[in-house]
């Protein structure tokens, strides 16, 4: 059932068109600058018990945040969105302090290489190198390397897949979860409606779209290949548990319930919930929406159950 938009997001609309990517002569590097100069940090957030940059020796740089614990946590990597072309683990502030306490986790959030100076595959490789360095005890005694779950919001929910696809692909390091938040999981030319119902006014658009994959594919062929687009994989199983949160008014809606469709139907613990009312990006960057803490809550309980085995 259809219903109408959140007044705090038609607020956020009507104030700011959020998200609205121009597609004409900007480049990539200016559409970045441009974004990166219209955010501004939260005058107040979560204190949490330390935060600290590493660059590991992929030259991979990360944040780690860690809760206030004395025994060793889990490890959650967030995977910030934005097409794989703009930006940065400094958008998500909010989301990783309120995650990191409610869940007890270190959140390690991932500054990969971003498009199109770096296209596919540079994005998935830097993030499964986050987690092989993980696995490997990199983030030191207080980060339990044998308890690790992946995450993201947009294209960071796609990278999280990626990754998770890697690790049963190569045998790597097991993971405990995927949390995927308005995930890219197919192309703007495949077919699901919500590309048409909300291609326009509702911050993410659907040419906004086309000009982030222009910048992330090299060559068309890529879009054949699952590790770009998982809607493409024909085999989804031994992927771990996964929660799926979608926005009603979101382009990517349809095809993240798709994949978490499928994903059931190969035999993964599927958590899905659309969030009525909320437009892309009401987890990560549009943090003063009322439901931006609710989601926050949310994939905290849902670590804590993974983390505990009730998942």
């Amino acid at each position: 059932m259809t219903v109408t938009l959140d007044p705090a997001v038609k607020e956020l609309l009507a104030r700011s068109a959020p998200s609205e990517v121009p597609t004409g002569p900007l480049t990539a590097p200016e559409l970045r600058a441009a974004f990166a100069a219209s955010w501004r940090r939260p005058e107040t957030v979560e204190e949490v018990a330390s935060v600290t940059d590493h660059v590991l020796p992929s030259g991979v740089r990360v944040r780690v945040y860690l809760p206030d614990a004395a025994a060793p946590v889990p490890a959650f990597v967030w995977i910030h969105g934005g097409g794989w072309t703009i930006g940065s683990i400094d958008e998500n502030e909010v989301a990783s302090r309120a995650v990191c306490n409610a869940a007890k986790v270190a959140v390690v959030a991932v500054d990969y290489r971003l498009a199109p100076e770096n296209p596919y595959p540079a994005a998935p490789a830097d993030c499964y190198s986050v987690v092989e360095w993980l696995a490997a005890g990199g983030a030191g005694e207080a980060v339990d390397a044998g308890r690790i779950a992946t995450g993201g919001e947009s294209a960071g929910g796609n990278l999280s897949t990626v990754v998770s696809m890697m690790s049963r692909d190569r045998n790597g390091p097991p993971l405990a979860a995927q949390v995927l938040i308005c995930p890219v999981y197919g192309h703007p030319d495949d077919g699901f409606r919500s590309y048409v119902d909300y291609a326009e006014g509702y911050g993410m658009t659907a040419g906004a779209m086309r000009f982030f994959f222009e910048q992330y594919v090299s060559d068309p062929a890529q879009l054949n290949d699952p590790y770009l687009l998982p809607l493409r994989a024909d085999d989804l199983t031994g992927l771990p548990p996964a929660l799926v949160l979608t926005a009603e008014y979101d382009v990517l809606r349809d095809e993240g319930e798709e994949f978490a469709r499928r994903l059931t139907d190969a035999g993964t613990q599927v958590e899905m919930t659309r969030y009525s009312g909320q437009i892309h990006g009401f987890y990560g960057l549009y943090t003063d929406l009322p439901a931006s803490p609710r989601s926050h809550k949310h994939v905290a309980s849902f670590l804590t159950r993974v983390f505990d085995r009730r998942v």
